[in-house]
């Protein structure tokens, strides 16, 4: 497996991922009212993440396949988190979060992570130590679950 930083040809295939995926938060089964979100991932809105320097993304490449990658945003949110159906339960997911971690604990130390997750996402952010700080939201024509990862030790 390959890690490397995202470059904005990388766009389509990040997009195509998150495709795989939409019908695990979207609100409708046909994505209504998700018109926004998908704006949010497109081709050129990954692009203009990618070259915008308050995002870091950490790509996984097995064979110049696009197995799974990690966006973090203002050093401190988890963006975007997908491992493709045939690379998961290896592992991967782990691995992409702790280069994640690693990443902008050398830009500097912040108190803790948010991430948006989605439903089937929350036991993978539970094994790393997030808690579910609300209830399950619907926005935007997608359902998410707010989480926090405190890195402050408690007094």
């Amino acid at each position: 497996m390959e890690f490397r930083a995202a470059k904005i040809e990388d766009a389509d295939a990040i997009c195509a991922l998150i495709q795989c995926f939409t019908h695990e938060f979207l609100a409708t089964p046909d994505g209504q009212g998700a018109e926004l979100f998908f704006e949010s991932v497109s081709v050129a809105a990954e692009s203009e993440y990618i070259a915008n320097p308050r995002y870091q993304y950490r790509l996984a490449f097995e064979d110049d396949v696009l197995a799974g990658f990690i966006a973090v945003r203002d050093r401190s949110h988890v963006f975007h988190l997908f491992v493709a159906q045939e690379f998961q339960r290896r592992g991967l997911a782990t691995q992409l979060w702790q280069t994640a971690k690693t990443t902008t604990a050398a830009l500097g130390t912040i108190d803790a992570f948010t991430v948006n997750s989605s439903p089937f996402a929350q036991p993978v952010y539970e094994r790393f130590g997030f808690v579910r700080t609300g209830p399950q939201v619907e926005m935007h024509g997608i359902c998410f679950v707010p989480m926090r990862l405190s890195l402050v030790p408690e007094q």
